[in-house]
């Protein structure tokens, strides 16, 4: 089974930075999309950001040019650079892995099978 766990949520006030980091084990990293969702109280969940196994990335429009996703080389890390914080990235986040990838959408990284336990990120 496929084990995510993520780190580095926290508090920081708007216009900051936080750093995301996702460890996974359990398979062969190559052969998945990795992707990050967010859900704030009362809304639904929401891609974020997602990394294909080649490499590629996609964002979602609401943190494009903000947010960075990326990996290590081991393929073990992946990590998400998050800046210029804003009240409205408050939210739990979530890292999710999937075979499928649904064509690297970021809106379809909420369809993905496996799901760690969500680290908190609190922008005021």
């Amino acid at each position: 089974d496929v084990q995510l766990v993520e780190s580095g949520g926290g508090s920081v006030p708007a216009g900051g930075s936080l750093r995301l980091s996702c460890a996974i084990s359990g398979y062969s990293y190559g052969g998945y999309y990795i992707g990050w969702v967010r859900q704030a109280p009362g809304k639904e969940r929401e891609g974020v950001a997602v990394i294909a196994p080649d490499g590629s990335t996609n964002y979602g429009d609401s943190v494009r040019g903000r947010f960075t996703i990326s990996k290590n080389g081991a393929m073990n890390i992946v990590a998400l650079q998050m800046d210029r914080l804003e009240p409205e990235d408050t939210a739990m986040y979530y890292c999710t892995a999937d075979r499928s990838g649904y064509g690297g959408l970021v809106r379809r990284a909420t369809w993905y099978n496996n799901w760690g336990q969500g680290t908190q990120v609190t922008v005021s």
